[in-house]
């Protein structure tokens, strides 16, 4: 008895999505596919607002033929993937040893005082979500946090509150 395959589901992915991944496996041996996967879970990521959905690591995984666990793994191990609804602006609070020793505590606290939100969570107008990071290579300008992809270094709260009144 013949049995139906499973349906791909990396039709899921927009043209450009797979365009992007493509240009990032080409840069690997054909059998190091899954060399692409931090990329590609950026790619789709930043493609659905912010976030990843099962359905998405699923079609990734499809794409680049590894297991769906593969992706889970790692999209559930970096905390810069998230997997739920986003704000419009993910601010990023680096934690690491540098960071902290230079007031990031501090720093995060104030964030949670000013948007009314703990790290993790998202403001009710969808405007922001406060995340506190292990790590994002930043010593030198302890304390960092990113913000939509750009570092922002040697912070205060009152370096952080304008950054706050720019953000729209």
């Amino acid at each position: 008895m013949a049995t139906n395959p499973k349906p791909k589901t990396a039709e899921r992915l927009s043209a450009a999505a797979r365009g992007e991944i493509d240009r990032w496996t080409a840069k690997f041996p054909p059998e190091r596919r899954r060399a692409a996967l931090l990329a590609a879970l950026t790619i789709v990521q930043r493609e659905n607002g912010g976030w990843l959905t099962p359905e998405l690591m699923e079609a990734v995984a499809d794409y680049l033929d590894v297991p769906p666990v593969a992706v889970e793994e790692v999209a559930t191990f970096y905390s810069l993937y998230d997997l739920a609804p986003v704000g419009r602006h993910k601010l990023y609070v680096c934690n690491s040893i540098s960071c902290w020793l230079c007031g990031s505590e501090r720093l995060l606290r104030h964030l949670e005082q000013r948007l009314g939100i703990k790290a993790g969570e998202t403001t009710p107008d969808g405007r922001f979500t406060l995340k506190q990071v292990e790590c994002l290579a930043a010593c030198g300008g302890a304390p960092a946090m990113m913000v939509g992809g750009e570092y922002h270094e040697n912070l205060t709260p009152e370096k952080v509150d304008t950054l706050l009144a720019r953000l729209k």
